[in-house]
């Protein structure tokens, strides 16, 4: 039986990377993102077992109408990669720009509780699986970083998430990388992780059999 996941951010860098990844996998992906444009090319290239749902996920009636869509194209969810997320040009708390916090913590935050509110009743029908992206900011304390505030929260978030899903046999794991080469970042990295890379490390959580829960995958660059 083909199974779906749904990518939030699917439109460059890690999200597509995991589209790909899935799809050559056997998977079928529900693609999330705000460009209509490159969600169109992305399941242009994967073909039937990609759908192309526009929408900006930190508008809830947004998000919600784009999982409806996806469940009642596929049939169902077996998987969900909240992967959508960004940072701030304004680095530190007293130099910060509180304006560039508010649409940050919307997305890095408010998306991930909205996505994780909109699927888990379809994820518990087929006892699926959680992703959502960490970071090694989430782990680390670094310097007036707010950005890594909302990762600490994901890991925290996820480590929760994952013991209220293990009442019904669900799963929830975290991947945090390190500095990964995506636009997220305005010069190319490309001695840093691939989205490949992290892809597969999606691909390998929710290939895992029913006794194992992978929680954590943590990802850091060789060079």
């Amino acid at each position: 039986m083909t199974q779906t996941l749904l990518i939030t951010g699917a439109s460059t860098g890690i999200g597509a990377a995991t589209a790909r990844a899935a799809a050559e996998a056997g998977w079928q992906v529900a693609l999330l993102a705000r460009s209509q444009d490159e969600l169109d090319s992305l399941a242009g290239e994967i073909g039937e077992r990609a759908l192309a749902l526009p929408c900006d996920v930190t508008d809830r009636a947004a998000l919600n109408a784009a999982v409806d869509r996806a469940v009642d194209h596929f049939g169902g969810l077996d998987a969900v990669f909240a992967n959508a997320g960004k940072g701030v040009s304004s680095p530190g708390i007293e130099q910060g720009v509180p304006a560039e916090w508010d649409e940050m913590i919307q997305l890095n935050v408010m998306a991930v509780l909205s996505t994780a509110h909109a699927t888990l009743p379809h994820l518990r029908k087929t006892k699926g699986h959680f992703v959502v992206t960490g970071s090694k900011a989430g782990r680390d304390h670094l310097k007036g970083s707010v950005y890594g505030a909302t990762k600490w929260f994901v890991h925290g978030l996820a480590g929760n998430l994952a013991e209220e899903m293990r009442e019904w046999g669900g799963r929830c794991t975290v991947i945090s990388p390190g500095m990964v080469d995506t636009p997220f970042f305005d010069e190319p990295k490309p001695g840093k992780i691939q989205p490949g890379d992290v892809a597969n490390a999606v691909i390998f959580a929710i290939s895992q059999p029913e006794t194992a829960a992978v929680r954590e995958i943590h990802i850091m660059p060789t060079g």
